[in-house]
Formats: C-alpha cells, structure tokens, sequence
C-alpha cells in the first residue's frame, strides 16, 4: 500500500499469484479457516526462539488464548532468559473481554511479554500477523476474516513486517500505562 511520505506504510505481499510468485512453496500456506490460522501461528510461535512480535487486534482468543499456544509461549520465555514477546493491540479493550488468558500469562510474566496498544495514527485494520525471531510468518490481510498466509522461511518477507511492526511499537502506548488499563 503506497501513500504519502506522511502516512504509514503498510507492508505488502509482493510475492503473490498477482506478482507471477508462487503460493505453493515448501514453507508457504494458503489459510482459510479459522482452525488453520491457529495450527499455524502455533506453529510459528512454537519456532520462535528469540523472539514473537504479534500484531492483533485484540488477542483474539480462538489462536492466542489456546492451551497449546500459551504453552509454546511459556516454553519459548522460561527456557532462554533472553527471549521475548512484544504484543500490539489494535482495541486493547476488547482484550480485557472473558478473562482473556493470554492476558493473565502475561501478568504472570512481566519480564518476558511486552504488551502495547497501538497509535491512534495507525489504521485498526492494518491486519493481523504473529512473527517468529526473523523468518517465520502467519499473516492476515483482514482482520475480520481468516484468510491469510503461513511461510516458515521467508526472511525478506518477515523483515517487511518486522520493520512494520516495529514502526507502529515504536510509537505506541507504553506498556505501562497499557498495564494500568488492563489491570
């Protein structure tokens, strides 16, 4: 998506069937329910080993509040003293909706999760992914739909979205006074 040197880039899948590329690589997947979008961000949070930056909207609890996923997350930050997690919500609250159990995961560890509500100046809708350490990808162009892509090796691509994500972190709500929100 271009825009003016003013407005914020949203990143694009430029390797797509529209581009000449093709979807049915060895680590790309085509998603369209909802079962696939969790199996393959746990998937990808599961190859995590560094780090897993998550850009939701509001912690949707069908993928991030599952049993399976906030064990990989536990398993990722309590194994390796330097590893994190750095979530961005688009409606934080709509996170603080049914108990939300990533949520108490990450009042339990402080250290490990960063939690941010996204700037006003970035549109809601600006999709939904989840990122392992710098190669691996589950992404959403809506954020109301469950059609997406999953790629487990796709460094150039993650690194659009890893820059993305780490332009919006950089001017959101700190976690603090996130925290004080959601407590």
């Amino acid at each position: 998506m271009a825009g003016s040197a003013d407005e914020p880039r949203k990143p694009v899948m430029d390797n797509g069937p529209a581009a000449g590329g093709d979807l049915s690589t060895g680590t790309r997947t085509i998603l369209s329910t909802m079962p696939e979008v969790r199996d393959a961000s746990l998937k990808v949070a599961k190859s995590a080993q560094r780090l897993l930056s998550i850009f939701t909207p509001d912690l949707e609890p069908l993928i991030y509040g599952e049993e399976p996923f906030l064990e990989a997350i536990k398993r990722l930050v309590l194994a390796r003293s330097y590893a994190k997690v750095r979530v961005l919500l688009a409606d934080p609250s709509r996170a603080m909706v049914d108990n939300n159990r990533f949520l108490a995961l990450a009042r339990r560890l402080t250290s490990c999760i960063d939690l941010r509500a996204m700037s006003p100046e970035y549109p809601a809708s600006a999709g939904a992914f989840i990122i392992a350490d710098d190669k691996a990808l589950v992404y959403r162009l809506q954020i109301d739909r469950w059609d997406g892509i999953s790629d487990m090796n796709d460094p150039a691509v993650v690194r659009r979205y890893l820059n993305f994500f780490d332009e919006v972190w950089n001017t959101s709500m700190q976690e603090s006074q996130l925290r004080q929100m959601l407590m």
